[in-house]
């Protein structure tokens, strides 16, 4: 059978499936069996499958039509720019995350610095970040040990050296450090949140997720505890749900952080919020 029919033929079953991308997930799919790239597959799709691939790419789509993310299926998922092995202990990249990390940037416009990413799963956002910023010291950190080795994988196969990876439960193993710039994505999702039971996070580790009955328990406790290693005039800046910005708004005005803002992502909600320690850097 030729490539451009078997491919046709995955992303008609993974329509049927209710994926919302059939043919960009039928084309990665088989991609991945392949290996090769789409542009190869745009060229040479006339070609037969051998019966090895055939096996491969239907075990694959199967997978998927099940409702198993493609990020877990290929191991890899792109985040600004770089190509991040991904796995399922920890939570996939995603594109409304960079808005993080342009806001990040935007608070470390000097060439040294230190930064501290929380809960770095894959790496993606202190990887993201060390890229543009050579100079900078960079730390991440995680409670889970296959996320903190995963990350330490993504920083040696992308050559970006200027960021390490602990395993600490937040601030735990962090006493008596202190940062420019703290930077987090942790779990926001409430308990009771419909969307769990739909789509790729059925298969993401709920610990990355769910943060107890309204979804602000780690928000409370790193706006908390993040003032204690900020530098003077460091800034803290959070990922969160696209509801909860005045509530992490008003946490961070509460604790004592000045310049206190919401930024929006590409889809126009407020993603990301932050707040400045007092003092002169």
């Amino acid at each position: 059978m030729p490539l451009d029919r078997l491919l046709s033929r995955a992303a008609v079953r993974l329509r049927a499936a209710g994926s919302p991308s059939p043919r960009l997930d039928a084309e990665v799919l088989l991609c991945h069996a392949l290996g090769c790239d789409r542009t190869w597959l745009y060229t040479w799709g006339d070609r037969e499958a051998t019966t090895l691939v055939r096996a491969r790419y239907e075990a694959l789509v199967a997978a998927r039509a099940e409702g198993h993310p493609v990020a877990y299926l290929t191991g890899e998922r792109e985040f600004w720019g770089l190509a991040l092995e991904t796995h399922s202990s920890t939570l996939i990249p995603r594109p409304e995350s960079e808005t993080l990390v342009d806001v990040a940037l935007a608070l470390a416009p000097v060439a040294v610095g230190r930064l501290l990413d929380l809960g770095t799963g894959t790496g993606a956002i202190a990887l993201a970040f060390a890229s543009e910023r050579p100079g900078w010291s960079v730390v991440g950190i995680d409670h889970q040990t296959e996320a903190v080795a995963l990350a330490r994988r993504n920083a040696e196969r992308l050559a970006i050296g200027n960021a390490a990876f602990l395993v600490s439960d937040w601030f735990t193993a962090l006493v008596g450090e202190r940062f420019d710039v703290i930077v987090a994505n942790p779990p926001y999702v409430a308990a009771d949140d419909p969307h769990l039971v739909n789509g790729d996070v059925r298969f993401e580790p709920v610990s990355a997720l769910v943060a107890g009955s309204d979804g602000l328990d780690d928000l409370r406790h790193i706006v908390a505890a993040a003032c204690d290693h900020l530098v003077p005039g460091g800034w803290l800046a959070l990922e969160h749900g696209h509801a909860q910005g005045a509530a992490v708004r008003e946490q961070l005005s509460v604790a004592g952080y000045v310049e206190v803002a919401s930024c929006h992502d590409l889809a126009g909600h407020e993603r990301v919020s932050l707040g400045r320690v007092p003092g002169l850097r």
